[in-house]
């Protein structure tokens, strides 16, 4: 016994005087206290987190003290364990061969508990607590082809969908004006995707990109193995220019050799946005079964990334494995606002194809955390930890990092039509914030979005933040009936400062990012910021303020685009991206991004096509341009929907 050891204690450890007794209780207490404090200082690990919380305990909500540190934390808590839910980053593609902001990643630790990133040489431990043994895994609870519905509702019928449609997604006669040269500069746009196309079928068939210059493919590793990138974000483009040769071939493609089983790192933004985005709009326009099917497989390969603590999923996935991880350059293992919150649109149509609400629930859980944390002067910082749940650093930006997770904010309300009241505030409520925090005026009077640091404005826009003029329009019409016009306003100069970076450049194509500070004006001030990718944002809201207007002038703009794109961005294989918009001696990156098939042209051919081609009444475009249904829960669940509506 311990007694025994102690000087002036008896055989029978009976005979403790006072003092003694409160130096010994002292003593025990101080070795109590070291030995359980010692644990504090010791690297998290899930063999710790089994000690103290139970398998099926979650993390609090908590909001970081507002140091930059702080800052890059987001949390959501899983609904019954189950949570929910761009970009990378960012959005759409901050380098010539992917839409995220930065290149550098490290590679995966195999252990699936632990996932230790390097960043600013500092080790980041990142912890996934253990899933319970005897509750199934999200896989397991996902619809399959071979598992059926989960639900009581009757599953989902395409003719009745279509039924639901208030117009013909082709309108008319395919979208054809009447005007002989806004027709004319259509077909001009569809023979430089059909230019584009027939290059990347021929040096890069089945690759992700088309390299113009080498005419040779482009895998690169942002999707996990997958191939043929092109190929699915082509497809929507193909079939509504009426380009049905090439469009059967790319389905024949998709039929034979899309391959979902593979065994790679993955954007789960990218996935998300290009694949399953691509193939649920091709579904949504040609009732092609095979399209459904393959986007079912894929979005069921998408949930263990939501295996967090938080139910926040992390940035990368191993398609294989399903094991995830955070993106090695994203401090302190957290997840990116642009990413996680940009899931919604297509996860809600994976629910309402396989009649299967996790896809739902998930991303409900992610808006439901966000509504609950704390936001510094209403904002959403960036950066959020999938573990802790709190922000981990204070860095707000409208462009890369932050752009889709606003606008699949108003999306989801208006693609619910318009019955989303919780997609609805958070939209108009971080639009308020915007505007009190970061919407500035030049000295030259062009109105513009700069990014928000903590409290210190950088006078930066990015290109992808161009975007921001098209959705701030079409949520005009549904905020504070006094506050539409101002809206609309505010668009069109947001999309007026936007063209202005590209009339202010040599080649008439914008800069990644432009400055208003030091004397300048809508202009790139750094050499890292002076190339043009074939971005699609500008054009995507001369697209949306025209369908919003009809002024003129958005027509103009767009035409401006394509001649320069011809001049500069054409080469003998294909078009490519330059790395600088101030000389007319152009250097080319050799790349012909997906996106631009996807994005850039289609928006170009739909601001140059009547409005029924389309018709925003019935559709949304996700991130990645992909045109995704309204979906009418009231029509489609009326069993006496009738054939009225619709006729192809």
């Amino acid at each position: 016994m311990v007694f025994r050891k102690l000087p002036g204690v008896s055989a029978s450890g009976m005979g403790l005087r006072l003092s003694q007794k409160f130096v010994f209780l002292l003593f025990l207490s101080g070795l109590v206290t070291l030995c359980f404090g010692a644990l504090f200082f010791l690297p998290d690990s899930v063999r710790l987190k089994r000690i103290f919380l139970s398998k099926t305990e979650t993390q609090p909500v908590t909001v970081g003290s507002g140091s930059e540190n702080d800052a890059r934390e987001h949390l959501k808590r899983p609904k019954d364990q189950e949570h929910g839910l761009r970009g990378m980053t960012p959005a759409k593609g901050e380098t010539s061969s992917t839409k995220l902001k930065s290149l550098s990643r490290k590679p995966p630790v195999s252990h699936e508990a632990t996932e230790v990133r390097l960043n600013g040489g500092k080790a980041q431990e990142d912890l996934t607590l253990p899933r319970s043994k005897t509750e199934p895994s999200l896989s397991d609870k996902a619809t399959s082809s071979d598992n059926g519905p989960t639900s009581d509702r009757p599953a989902f019928s395409y003719q009745k969908f279509k039924r639901c449609l208030l117009k013909p997604p082709l309108g008319r006669d395919g979208g054809k004006p009447s005007d002989p040269l806004t027709n004319e500069r259509r077909e001009k746009v569809k023979e430089m995707m059909k230019f584009a196309w027939d290059n990347y079928k021929r040096y890069a068939w089945g690759k992700n990109e088309l390299r113009p210059l080498t005419r040779n493919g482009h895998i690169g590793n942002m999707f996990g193995g997958l191939r043929g990138a092109s190929i699915i974000d082509s497809l929507d483009t193909l079939y509504i220019m009426g380009l049905m040769e090439d469009y059967n071939e790319a389905k024949e493609w998709v039929e034979s050799s899309l391959d979902l089983n593979s065994n790679g790192e993955a954007s789960l933004f990218e996935v998300n946005i290009r694949y399953v985005g691509g193939l649920l709009s091709a579904y949504y326009l040609t009732g092609e079964e095979l399209f459904k099917s393959k986007a079912l497989e894929l979005g069921e390969k998408l949930l263990p990334a939501f295996n967090t603590p938080t139910g926040i999923p992390r940035g990368v996935i191993n398609l294989g494995s399903g094991t995830s991880w955070s993106w090695g350059w994203a401090s302190a293992g957290s997840s990116i606002l642009a990413e996680f919150g940009t899931l919604h649109l297509e996860f809600v149509h994976l629910s309402e194809l396989s009649n299967n609400p996790i896809y739902t629930e998930k991303v409900m859980n992610i808006r439901k955390l966000l509504t609950k944390i704390e936001k510094p002067h209403g904002l959403y910082p960036n950066f959020l930890s999938p573990v802790s749940g709190n922000w981990v650093q204070h860095h707000v930006s409208i462009g890369g990092l932050g752009d889709s997770f606003y606008e699949y904010l108003i999306k989801s309300f208006l693609m619910s039509d318009k019955m989303d009241d919780g997609a609805k505030k958070m939209y108009y409520g971080a639009l308020e914030a915007i505007e009190a925090n970061l919407v500035q005026k030049s000295a030259g009077g062009l109105t513009y979005m700069a990014e928000w640091r903590g409290g210190i404005l950088d006078h930066k826009m990015g290109h992808l933040a161009c975007f921001s003029g098209g959705m701030i329009g079409i949520g005009a019409d549904d905020g504070a009936p006094e506050k539409r016009q101002h809206y609309l306003d505010l668009a069109a100069e947001i999309t007026h400062t936007c063209h202005e970076s590209y009339t202010r450049s040599a080649t008439k194509l914008g800069p990644e990012a432009f400055r208003f500070d030091a004397g300048a004006e809508a202009t790139a001030t750094r050499l890292s910021d002076r190339y043009y990718i074939l971005r699609p944002e500008v054009i995507e809201s001369y697209m949306y303020m025209w369908r919003l207007t009809h002024d003129p002038k958005y027509r103009e703009w767009g035409w401006e685009a394509v001649e320069a794109l011809e001049q500069h961005c054409r080469v003998e294989s294909g078009f490519s991206g330059i790395r600088d918009v101030y000389t007319m001696t152009v250097s080319h990156d050799n790349m012909q991004q997906s996106f631009f098939l996807s994005e850039t042209l289609k928006y170009l051919y739909l601001l140059f096509s009547d409005d029924d081609l389309l018709p925003l009444e019935d559709w949304v475009f996700n991130t990645e341009a992909h045109p995704l249904p309204v979906v009418r829960k009231s029509c489609l669940q009326d069993e006496n929907t009738q054939d009225k509506t619709v006729s192809e």
